[in-house]
This record gives C-alpha cells, sequence and structure tokens, in this order.
C-alpha cells in the first residue's frame, strides 16, 4: 500500500508539473486568444506572430519553468532542513540563509549600479547570451551570502552539536543581517526598486539564463541530498543511535548545510524570497505516504516545484492584467495551510484528553 502511494504521488507530481508548465505558457496579461491566432495563421499580421513568438518563448517559458525549477530547490531545501534538524518546523531560511542571501544581492547591486536592467537581462537574451554572467554573478552573490550567514550561525552555536542553540543562533543571525539589507538599500536608492521586488518574490525576472542556472544547481543538489539520504534516516532515530550505526555523522552535516546553502542561496538569487514552499512541502509529502529521506527528498521537490508554480499562474490571473508578488501568495496561502493544520492538531489532542 505504501508503495502504491508512493508511486502515485510521484506520477501525480510529474503529470501535475508538465500540465502546470503547459498552462502557464499561455497565462498573462495577454490572453491566450490574442496570442494562437498569430501563431495559427502568421499571414494575419507578422509583427503580431512575431510578437507572441517572442513572448511565448522568451518571457513565458522560461518564466514558467523557472518558478518550477525554484520550487523544486526549497523543495529540496525544507526536507534537507527538517531532516537535519530533526524538526518539522524547519525550513530552508531557518540558519539566516536567505537574509544572508538577501544581503549579498543587495551588496551586488549597490556595487554594479543595481538598477532593475540588471534582474530584467534574462527577459530578452538567450541561454549563451555573456549576460549569463550576470546572473551567475547574482547568483555567486547570494550564494556567498548564504554561506557567509551559515558560517556565522556555526560560529555562534559552537558547531552543529546542539541543535536548539543552532537554531536560536540561526534566528539572529537573519534578523542581523536583515537589518544590514534594509540599511544597504537605504543607502543605495539606485536598488530600491530592484531590492523591493526581490524582497516580495518574484518571478517575472526570471529568464533563459536564470532557470539554466537553477536547472544546474537543481541537479546537484537532488544527487547530493540522494547521496546523503542514509545519514538523514540514521539521524531520524536519534544522534545516539546514528553514530552506533557508525554513520559519518559531523561531516555529513556540515556537507548538507552546504548543499542546503547552495540550494537557498540559488532559489532566492532569482525569484527574491519566496515563503512556506520549503516548509509546506514536506508535510503535504509526509501527509500521504511515510517513507525514507531519499524519496522523501525527491517527492518534496516535486510538490515544491508544483506548489511554487501553482501559485505564480494564481498570482497572474487574480488582477490580471497586473499581478501580484508570489511571496505574497505563498506566504498567505502556506500560513493559512499551517495555521489550519496546528488547528486541526489542537482539536484531535483535545479529544483524545
Amino acid at each position: 500500500m505504501n508503495a502504491h502511494r508512493l508511486v502515485w504521488l510521484f506520477v501525480f507530481g510529474m503529470v501535475a508539473s508538465l500540465a502546470l508548465i503547459a498552462l502557464g505558457i499561455f497565462v498573462g496579461s495577454t490572453g491566450f486568444e490574442n496570442l494562437m491566432s498569430p501563431l495559427i495563421n502568421p499571414e494575419i499580421d507578422a509583427d503580431a506572430a512575431l510578437m507572441a513568438q517572442k513572448i511565448l518563448w522568451e518571457i513565458r517559458l522560461p518564466r514558467t519553468m523557472g518558478a518550477w525549477a525554484a520550487g523544486v530547490l526549497l523543495g529540496v531545501s525544507g526536507a534537507l532542513a527538517q531532516g537535519l534538524f530533526r524538526n518539522p518546523l524547519a525550513d530552508p531560511y531557518l540558519l539566516g540563509s536567505a537574509s544572508g542571501a538577501s544581503l549579498g544581492v543587495a551588496l551586488a547591486l549597490a556595487v554594479f549600479g543595481g538598477g532593475i536592467s540588471l534582474l530584467n537581462d534574462g527577459l530578452a537574451v538567450g541561454v549563451f547570451s555573456s549576460n549569463i554572467w550576470v546572473r551567475l554573478g547574482l547568483t555567486g552573490a547570494a550564494f556567498m551570502g548564504a554561506v557567509f550567514a551559515v558560517l556565522m550561525t556555526l560560529i555562534l552555536s559552537g558547531g552543529v552539536a546542539n541543535t536548539l542553540r543552532l537554531l536560536l543562533c540561526g534566528v539572529v543571525v537573519g534578523v542581523v543581517l536583515g537589518a544590514c539589507t534594509n540599511l544597504l538599500m537605504l543607502m543605495s536608492p539606485d536598488s530600491l526598486q530592484a531590492m523591493q521586488s526581490f524582497m516580495l518574490g518574484s518571478t517575472a525576472f526570471v529568464g533563459w539564463n536564470a532557470l539554466a542556472v537553477m536547472l544546474v544547481v537543481c541537479c546537484i543538489c537532488c544527487l547530493a541530498a540522494w547521496f546523503f539520504s542514509r545519514v538523514l534516516d540514521g539521524l531520524s532515530l536519534g544522534e545516539a543511535t546514528a553514530f552506533t550505526l557508525g554513520l559519518p555523522i559531523a561531516p555529513t552535516r556540515a556537507a548538507l548545510i552546504g548543499v542546503l546553502a547552495l540550494a537557498t542561496g540559488t532559489a532566492v538569487s532569482q525569484t527574491g524570497l519566496i515563503a512556506f514552499v520549503g516548509l509546506v512541502s514536506p508535510h503535504l509529502v509526509r501527509a500521504w505516504v511515510k517513507t525514507t529521506h531519499a524519496y522523501l527528498v525527491l517527492l518534496s521537490s516535486l510538490v515544491g516545484g508544483v506548489l511554487l508554480l501553482s501559485a505564480d499562474i494564481l498570482a497572474r490571473c487574480l488582477i490580471a492584467p497586473q499581478e501580484l508578488p508570489v511571496g505574497v501568495l505563498t506566504a498567505v496561502l502556506g500560513g493559512g495551510y499551517l495555521l489550519w493544520l496546528i488547528s486541526r492538531r489542537s482539536v484531535r489532542s483535545g479529544e483524545s484528553t
């Protein structure tokens, strides 16, 4: 029965991902009919056909697939964080990595004249353009910021031995680096508009370059998470049990924290701060099937991609032709889901007593 549920959830994740990608291509301020009519009959208007092709292949498709890839990264990060810290409320931003990534991007935008044009490079260029170095630069800045935040957390907590102290130090580091980001935004007015979109979370600036970066990092992080899944299974039984089994706990924790920082930094650098996707995805998987971390990481990545892409499509439709920031929408929906889950468990515990 459990194996059947595992297969069905994987099939659902793949089918839902493909269906949402196909749907996302045609959702936006320009309606479906306006896009398809010149593509079906290009003789109607050559300029309209050319514009429709650009909208579909240079804006909609990379943005839609980019939203899915960012959700995959956040889903993997959430599963790793919850397994690493043995805490169902752990999320990818717990060690201050999101605040560090934000600070890194803010520094990059401030140093290089960070107007909105830097983030817009992905909208009109191909994957082989030299502007991919801009995306790699932003990703590198976010990654370095995330690693810096995690290292600060580890230094303040005295290592990874005390999980509670590690989490508390992560909260403190996140608050301090968030304040530094806000101060930097005030000192660099040119980057204020770009950082505002970044802080609210948006997939509108994802192009082919950003998609290529995220897909490569997705492969690296998923493979690394799969490789270390056996140690995560051992940690779920307790550190003492994992130690008696001869599992390399200390080096595995260090490696997983690096993978967590890479996945979070990449997603944050391309789409901004998007809340609750990494936290909710593993919960949804566990609610459907009980499995080991090897499959939990894979399924959480698929569910994360489906969640973020669904939220992105919904954000385009609710107040069309304008768009809601997808980070705001995921915060509202994800927060509502967690509140409902907490209230449901509280009612069940009350009934049992």
